[in-house]
């Protein structure tokens, strides 16, 4: 059977089309979009500050830095109290009524602050150190309370520090105990680079886990001074580049944007749930609209917005113009 050629424009013969040029389109979006992203960039553009280390923590602010490593060696810091996932805490556990999830998730990256944080970074670093070794040695043999005496008075010492030229914190003497030897090794390990490198160790193959040492930080005060000076703090909310790590914080901004309204940013809470329980609620609500958009195809009501609000009419605006057109003109001829 012989099967006649047909030319395209008699194979379309009927088929409402619009003339478009994808290659023209797509040319002008970029233009558009890189000419409007250049100019946010200059007018609005996000400080690129170099990364935040124990480094550069203890080398900026050393007092700070001996404040929040004893604490860490006391078990009196955020983190050493905090609860699931990092120990069996319940400084920070949220809940909501029954709904516990912190609780439920459990331990799952274990943190024991006074050992992971101080004890064992200076006992990997006792090698041709004999007075650091014996330091150890007498803290750890000493009772709790005897521990926790030292560590209070060496505390209040720091009170009234002074920081020496060379970057050495000098301590008011007390009875201190071994205390001071251990808070001036972990200076001088800090300074050095080596505690973020040991922070970072793990039985992985590969050592990317930021965790402690990003919890270390957290507890002191100069990752919060830093935040107020970029106004990243709850007041002033911004977001900032993640130097080297694609796309940064710019993702969360869903997340933190409820930080920063009403009722989230109450002392009421939300729904019940009081305001020291808001991370849990911001998640609910996350969720929640996670799974509306998931359902969208399935919620009557929610799948027939586009149709009361019928923007894809505005778009191709041209083709119903033409099909109104066609009709007025079949309309006219009909008898």
């Amino acid at each position: 059977m012989k099967t006649s050629k047909v030319d395209k424009k008699t194979y379309y013969r009927g088929v409402a089309m619009v003339p478009y040029d994808l290659l023209k389109e797509v040319a002008f979006a970029m233009i558009g979009v890189l000419g409007f992203v250049l100019l946010l960039s200059a007018v609005l553009s996000s400080p690129d500050v170099p990364s935040v280390t124990l480094q550069s923590w203890s080398k900026a602010d050393p007092v700070d830095f001996l404040t929040t490593a004893s604490g860490e060696l006391s078990g009196s810091t955020v983190v050493a109290s905090y609860g699931p996932p990092y120990n069996s805490g319940s400084g920070s556990v949220q809940s909501w009524g029954p709904l516990n999830l912190q609780q439920w998730a459990g331990v799952h990256i274990p943190i024991n602050a006074p050992d992971d944080f101080v004890l064992e970074p200076l006992t990997q670093t006792t090698a041709g150190d004999a007075a650091l070794a014996s330091a150890l040695t007498t803290y750890e043999g000493a009772s709790s309370s005897q521990q926790q005496k030292w560590l209070a008075n060496y505390t209040t010492g720091l009170g009234t520090a002074t920081v020496g030229a060379d970057g050495t914190v000098n301590v008011p003497s007390g009875d201190n105990g071994p205390v001071s030897l251990l808070m001036d090794r972990m200076l001088t390990l800090a300074r050095s680079g080596g505690l973020d490198a040991l922070l970072l160790t793990s039985n992985h193959f590969y050592q990317t886990d930021f965790s402690r040492p990003l919890l270390f930080l957290d507890d002191g005060g100069y990752i919060a001074d830093l935040a107020t000076q970029q106004k990243l703090d709850g007041d002033d909310w911004g977001v900032m580049n993640e130097t080297g790590r694609y796309p940064g914080q710019a993702w969360l901004w869903l997340y933190t944007m409820w930080y920063q309204i009403p009722p989230f940013n109450s002392d009421t809470g939300f729904l019940g749930i009081s305001a020291a329980n808001t991370d849990l609620a911001v998640v609910g609500v996350m969720l929640l609209l996670t799974a509306l958009l998931l359902l969208v195809p399935f919620i009557p009501g929610l799948r027939d917005i586009p149709r009361w609000i019928p923007v894809h009419k505005l778009i191709w605006r041209r083709h119903y113009a033409e099909m109104r057109r066609q009709a007025a003109a079949e309309a006219a001829k009909a008898p």
